[in-house]
């Protein structure tokens, strides 16, 4: 499949953690949030939070590699990071669903975006990088993923030309109500996502 046929949006929710993302550069364009950074560089990495703009500014890597943010006091001095206009408020994971929307990409991949805790009961943090600096501690309450949600389902309903495809982890992960009935979106699990791009488990 052409690169400039697909993309993938990256997550940082725990589904997607036998992916890696090198394995997805043949395939497409990636976007990624956050702490992504960390470990790979995508195409586009999107932070909106204060904390991981200043992370990402004083590791540098902006100045190598695109990143965006919101215009704020805190980047609108440095030119190495771009800014969205306007900007939408969203929060970095459905903010870069929507910049992959708006670059004419027919087919979108979402990876990490589980609108769920982990743990018995769903309560606790669910990110890969729980309890490394600027997040919180594996054993945190979960964070509230309603305007995440939310965010996601006003961007698919938007681009409704656009084929979303949401990989989850297994077939009983959880599915919000109002994506059901979301044309253009469809659900797939991690291990159909990888039979289809024919690539393995990745072990971190």
């Amino acid at each position: 499949m052409p690169k400039k046929k697909i993309a993938f949006v990256l997550g940082n929710g725990t589904s997607r953690k036998i992916i890696n993302p090198v394995d997805l550069r043949p395939y497409g364009k990636i976007y990624g949030c956050n702490a992504l950074f960390r470990t790979f560089a995508p195409d586009y990495l999107v932070a909106v939070d204060t904390k991981m703009v200043i992370e990402i500014q004083q590791a540098g890597y902006h100045h190598n590699n695109e990143v965006w943010s919101n215009p704020n006091k805190l980047t609108k001095q440095d030119p190495n990071i771009n800014k969205f206009n306007p900007n939408k408020g969203w929060s970095s994971g459905p903010t870069a669903l929507f910049m992959a929307s708006t670059h004419d990409n027919p087919v979108i991949y979402i990876l990490g975006f589980d609108y769920t805790g982990l743990g018995k009961e769903h309560e606790l943090v669910n990110n890969l990088y729980a309890g490394t600096k600027n997040y919180k501690n594996v054993n945190d309450r979960a964070t509230y993923y309603g305007n995440w949600q939310r965010q996601t389902f006003n961007c698919i309903n938007q681009f409704n030309r656009t084929k979303y495809v949401r990989v989850t982890e297994n077939e009983d992960s959880y599915i919000p109500d109002n994506f059901i009935n979301c044309k253009n979106l469809k659900h797939i699990t991690i291990n159909e996502f990888m039979e289809n791009f024919k690539i393995s488990p990745y072990n971190s």
